[in-house]
């Protein structure tokens, strides 16, 4: 039976027409994405999956399914090989869709076994080409999937333990967590089983399979944030309160693409047992009063910014908990982004060591995964995990046998210790697979660091590069030191070419900000080596006492950033 949370009573809006917010009466669908939603739930495709489509073939798939409802198992169809950027905004969808899929299948927390990587790894190597991605998002990505072979993939994940469902559509997608909970000695808490509590109750639940838009989840006791707390629909930030021990600050209404947002504390304590009322309440309130006349509106940061934090907590307190309202709690203490990865090796409070290792901007090859899970059983405890910075760690592994593993990941190119390039890069899909891409972004992510890194040898400090093929920001370009988004720029003979757009300072942590757009500059793409060398070659001529290059490039005034990132012989 569904733990559906209904509104008892009508919460006022400042809007003046109606957006589709179900808690206010408005029932009827406002666009196509919302009928079809209502037409059937996302959550049905499944068995026409297994039934009609994977029998059938690409040809047997409905429009509605194809480009919306499979979503909700996390199948997207790729982008057809050879369109190029320029035709992304224009093209009809059948031009731009291969019959290939990629394949999103959901980490709950991060953490992995070495037999739930190998299942991962074996449906890459015999169905996706050899080809994986570790995302932002702690989830990992195939590619070239035949909807023929999805039924067999998903037959062996769900031995596994695994699942895509939820992995993308209008959904509560992945619950972030600490890779490391459990075993990091400074942890607020182990979130570990909460984010299985809110997992086994809620995913699956049809009460929260139409939701206005996507929605994504953070529910972690680490000090440092790993999880990028400011950007998710909804955190559960773990904190200390004076009175009631550890527990979790309620934050809502962070997001990025083209309107970044960060998260607002609600001032509201969680204490743990409550965690799973708390997002279910939460969730609640954003299917009720989300705004589902407009898809560029529809996510829960318009409503926080809208309602202000004062007013979504009174809502939330008193129309969607069982329990009474939270007491008040502190804020957490803010991290810097530099503490937030996860990447070489690091004591365990068992005494035992973790180790974190990078791969090439996230692609790693199935081949990879599988060695991975074995050097996971025979140098570890078989406990693996994905990282929010598009990285992996392979857990418990005994202090004499680190270095082992370590030389063993060099020899896999997955660096354990990393130049800090390789370490600060990440990158989305991009024009390889991407249908919303306007440029190619992992290839030119992995010549970017390693031209960086032959370039400046011995770089003392962690620069993170992101780079992003649209406005989308699934690398989340705009809270980077430099985030690169894929532009085209006219050439001389009239053609138009991969470029970017710079934008320069972002991070999160203490006083957060969004990075500043360079105004009047693209740089083709061809050239963003030598344009980050020149930034980065300043920087270390003019940064005086500034401490990173953030704090210097957020110290400048307008004039003196555009002096600052001004190219050098690349092209405005």
């Amino acid at each position: 039976m569904s733990d559906r949370i209904t509104p008892r009573a009508s919460a006022k809006t400042p809007r003046h027409r109606g957006e589709g917010q179900w808690g206010l009466g408005y029932h009827e669908p406002l666009n196509t994405a919302e009928q079809i939603k209502k037409d059937d739930d996302g959550l049905n495709v499944r068995e026409r999956i297994d039934r009609i489509f994977a029998p059938g073939g690409f040809r047997s798939i409905g429009k509605q399914d194809l480009r919306s409802r499979l979503r909700w198992f996390g199948l997207y169809t790729q982008r057809k090989q050879g369109v190029p950027g320029e035709r992304t905004g224009s093209a009809e969808p059948e031009e731009l869709e291969d019959e290939f899929f990629m394949m999103r299948i959901r980490i709950d927390g991060g953490r992995l076994t070495s037999e739930q990587l190998r299942a991962i790894a074996w449906a890459s190597e015999r169905f996706g080409r050899d080809v994986a991605d570790v995302t932002d998002r702690q989830n990992v990505q195939l590619h070239w999937i035949r909807i023929e072979d999805v039924p067999a993939i998903f037959e062996r994940i769900d031995a596994a333990g695994l699942t895509t469902q939820e992995a993308c559509g209008d959904t509560p997608r992945v619950f972030l967590g600490c890779p490391l909970a459990g075993v990091t000695a400074d942890e607020v808490l182990d979130a570990t089983p909460d984010i299985r509590a809110v997992a086994s109750r809620y995913l699956g639940d049809p009460a929260f399979s139409n939701l206005p838009r996507k929605y994504k989840t953070s529910i972690s006791g680490c000090r440092v944030h790993c999880t990028n707390p400011e950007i998710n629909d909804i955190s559960l930030v773990g904190v200390d309160h004076p009175e009631l021990g550890p527990g979790y600050d309620l934050q809502a209404g962070g997001g990025l693409s083209t309107n970044p947002m960060f998260a607002q504390r609600l001032g509201a304590f969680v204490e743990p047992a409550r965690a799973p009322e708390a997002w279910a309440g939460v969730t609640s309130m954003f299917r009720e009063y989300g705004y589902r006349r407009s898809r560029n509106h529809a996510r829960m940061k318009f409503l926080v910014k809208d309602w202000g934090a004062e007013r979504v907590r009174e809502v939330l307190e008193k129309e969607f908990l069982e329990r009474g309202p939270f007491p008040d709690g502190p804020a957490p203490a803010a991290r810097p982004l530099a503490e937030r990865d996860h990447v070489g090796v690091h004591e365990q409070r068992d005494g035992r060591v973790f180790v974190g290792f990078a791969p090439r901007s996230g692609r790693i090859a199935g081949h990879q995964l599988r060695l991975v899970a074995d050097l996971a059983d025979e140098l570890g405890d078989g406990q693996l995990a994905t990282t929010a910075q598009q990285k992996l760690v392979i857990r418990g592994v005994d202090p004499g046998r680190a270095d082992a593993l370590v030389a063993r990941l060099d020899d896999l190119d997955l660096r354990a210790n990393p130049d800090p390039f390789r370490k600060g890069t990440m990158a989305c899909t991009g024009i390889e697979f991407c249908k919303l891409a306007i440029g190619e972004t992992k290839g030119r992510a992995m010549w970017l660091t390693e031209e960086l890194a032959a370039r400046l040898p011995g770089f003392d400090e962690e620069i993170r590069i992101h780079v992003n093929g649209c406005p989308n920001s699934c690398a989340r370009f705009q809270v980077a030191d430099i985030g690169l988004m894929s532009a085209l720029q006219p050439r001389m003979d009239g053609t138009r070419s991969d470029a970017f757009l710079v934008h320069l300072g972002g991070g999160m942590g203490g006083d957060g900000t969004f990075g500043r757009k360079v105004k009047g500059v693209k740089v083709f793409a061809e050239d963003s080596a030598d344009y980050v060398e020149t930034l980065l070659r300043r920087y270390q001529r003019q940064r005086g006492s500034q401490r990173s290059f953030g704090e210097f490039v957020n110290a400048l005034d307008d004039e003196q950033l555009a002096r600052f990132a001004a190219p050098d012989g690349a092209a405005r």
